[in-house]
C-alpha cells in the first residue's frame, strides 16, 4: 500500500499513485541494460522481460499478446488508432468520414479536428444524451453514411463518468463493416473489459479493431500506454524507424515500463469487482452527503451506470475554477473536468453538448476515487465544499466581457 498523501486526493481519474508492486518491477527491470531487439545475450534478457509483459498485459485485457502494442501513453495510442485507421481506410476504400461522439475526450476530439483541417478527414458529429451517453439508434444511422471509414468511442466518459454501451455500438460497427476504436483509457482496470468478448463475432478489420489504454490511471507510470491493434486490421504507422511491434510503432522498446504497466494491470484487474464494490460505496456516501449539505447541487448522470469512483457535480451560481482553488487551499484536491484542458476557462464541451447551460456549467467539479482513497478523503471534502461554495457563490461567476 503507499504511503497516505498529505491532503485528500479526489482526482483519482487525472492519475492515481503509483503502485508500490509496480515501482518495484519498474526499477528491477531498469537494471537489466540490453536493448530488446538486439540479437546478443543482453539483447534477449531485455526481450524475454519485454514479451512476458505482452503477454501479461494481454491476458488482462483479453487479447492476444501480437496485438498489444506499447506506446508512450493513451494521446499517442489514441493518435495512432485514428489517424491510421483513416489513412489505411481511404487509401483502401476511398472512404474519409469519422463517426465521432460530440462528448469525447480532447485526445480524441482534437485529433479529428485535426485531420479534418488538414484535409484528411470530414468528421460526422453524433450527438450525445444528458447523460453523455450515445442513442445507438443516432450511432446506428451514422455508421450507415456510405462514406464512413472509421469510428471511435468513450468507453466512459471522462468527465462525468457515464458508462457507454460499448457493447452494441462495437456490434453495430460489425454489422456497418466500420472499423471502430474505443478509448478504454479510463474503464480499464475499474469496470470489466475484454477485447476479445467486445469484439464478439466481428471478422475482419472491422467492428472493434482498436483500443486504448494508459499505465498510469491503474497504478502504473506515467508515459507508458498501449493499443489493443487486431491481427486483423492494418493500420498506418506515425512513427517509422525500425519496423518494431508489427511495424506499428518504431522505437526501441521501453522494457522497464511494460514490465510495470503489466504489474499494474494484473494487481488492478484480480481487485477489480471488490474495488469497485468498496469505492462505490464512498462514492455513494459522498454524493448522499453533498446532496444533503447542499441543496443546490446537481448531480449529473445520476441516473445510469457510472465509473465507481465517479462523481460530477454541477453547483449553480459558482465558478468550478474557484471552488476548485478553495478547496485545494482547504487541503483537498478536485478537478474541474479533464487535467488535459485544466486551465482553460471555457465551459466543458461535454457539459455543453449534454444540453447543461453556460452559465451553469461554469460550476463543475469533478470528484474522483481511487486504491488510496478512505472514507477521511471524503468528509474532508463534505466539510471543505459548503464552506467554499457560498465563498464562490458570493463572488459570482466570472466574465469574459472586457470593462470599458
Amino acid at each position: 500500500m503507499n504511503a497516505p498523501l498529505d491532503r485528500a486526493y479526489l482526482d483519482h481519474a487525472a492519475t492515481t499513485p503509483l503502485r508500490a508492486e509496480a515501482r518495484a518491477a519498474w526499477i528491477e527491470a531498469s537494471e537489466i541494460v540490453g536493448n530488446a531487439s538486439s540479437i546478443h545475450g543482453a539483447g534477449q534478457d531485455a526481450r524475454r522481460l519485454l514479451e512476458d509483459a505482452r503477454d501479461r498485459l494481454a491476458a488482462a485485457l483479453g487479447c492476444e499478446p501480437i496485438e498489444v502494442v506499447f506506446t508512450s501513453g493513451g494521446t499517442e495510442s489514441i493518435n495512432l488508432a485514428l489517424v491510421g485507421l483513416l489513412r489505411t481506410r481511404r487509401a483502401a476504400t476511398g472512404r474519409n468520414l469519422m463517426v465521432v461522439p460530440e462528448g469525447e475526450h480532447h485526445a480524441t476530439l482534437d485529433t479529428v479536428r485535426w485531420l479534418e483541417s488538414s484535409g484528411q478527414a470530414d468528421a460526422r458529429w453524433v450527438s450525445i444524451d444528458a447523460d453523455a451517453r450515445v442513442d445507438l439508434d443516432v450511432w446506428r444511422a451514422a455508421l450507415a453514411d456510405e462514406r464512413a471509414a472509421v469510428a471511435t468511442l468513450l468507453g466512459a466518459n471522462n468527465e462525468v463518468g457515464s458508462l457507454q454501451p460499448v457493447a452494441e455500438a462495437s456490434a453495430a460497427a460489425a454489422d456497418a463493416e466500420v472499423p471502430l476504436h474505443v478509448d478504454a483509457v479510463g474503464t480499464f482496470g475499474h469496470v470489466p473489459l475484454s477485447f476479445r468478448e467486445l469484439r464478439a463475432d466481428a471478422r475482419g478489420g472491422t467492428g472493434l479493431v482498436a483500443l486504448s489504454v494508459s499505465a498510469h490511471k491503474v497504478g502504473g507510470p506515467v508515459g507508458v500506454g498501449a493499443l489493443v491493434v487486431s491481427r486483423h486490421v492494418t493500420l498506418e504507422a506515425l512513427l517509422h524507424g525500425g519496423g518494431q511491434q508489427r511495424g506499428l510503432r518504431a522505437g526501441t522498446q521501453d522494457v522497464a515500463g511494460a514490465v510495470a504497466f503489466s504489474v499494474a494491470a494484473e494487481l488492478a484487474v484480480a481487485a477489480l469487482a471488490a474495488e469497485a464494490e468498496r469505492v462505490g460505496a464512498l462514492r455513494d456516501t459522498l454524493e448522499e452527503g453533498l446532496r444533503a449539505a447542499i441543496p443546490d447541487v446537481v448531480v449529473s448522470a445520476a441516473g445510469v451506470d457510472r465509473l465507481p469512483g465517479h462523481l460530477h457535480v454541477v453547483l449553480p451560481g459558482a465558478q468550478g475554477d474557484s471552488l476548485l482553488l478553495l478547496l485545494d487551499s482547504a487541503g483537498v484536491a478536485v478537478s474541474t473536468g479533464s487535467a488535459c484542458q485544466a486551465g482553460v476557462p471555457e465551459p466543458s464541451h461535454v457539459l455543453l453538448a449534454m444540453g447543461v447551460a453556460s452559465d451553469l456549467a461554469a460550476g463543475a467539479l469533478r470528484f474522483t476515487l481511487g486504491r488510496t482513497s478512505t472514507r477521511a478523503d471524503v468528509d474532508a471534502l463534505l466539510a471543505a465544499l459548503p464552506p467554499a461554495y457560498d465563498r464562490a457563490r458570493r463572488a459570482g461567476l466570472s466574465s469574459r466581457t472586457p470593462r470599458a
